[in-house]
């Protein structure tokens, strides 16, 4: 009769515990975003945030997707627009005005 039993062929990489791996997710824009949304927190009503293109960390493209995801995320609406120098950034109404606080 042969010997069935089962020899473990050996693994190709480590292994680690579950509750070691880190939990949740940090993107690349996760700073710059964070430190939009707490300005914006504070923003006037009819103001908006100038940020200088050369302060961004990525394409100004990418930087608008990471902070229009991260708004709707948290239920708020932001516009933006820009020139060769600068990105704006304010809070809208749900109707698309300016937020005005009262």
């Amino acid at each position: 009769m042969k010997n069935t039993t089962n020899k473990a062929t050996p693994m190709h990489f480590k292994t680690v515990v579950q509750s070691d791996l880190p939990h949740g997710r940090n993107g690349k824009h996760k700073q710059i975003i964070s430190i939009i949304l707490k300005d914006l927190n504070q923003l006037t009503p009819g103001a908006a945030l100038k940020i200088p293109l050369a302060d961004l960390p990525d394409s100004k493209a990418n930087v608008r997707s990471a902070l229009n995801r991260a708004a709707r995320k948290e239920g708020r609406a932001v516009a933006t627009t820009s020139d060769e120098t600068f990105l704006y950034i304010w809070n809208v109404g749900k109707n698309g005005s300016s937020v005005t606080r009262s």
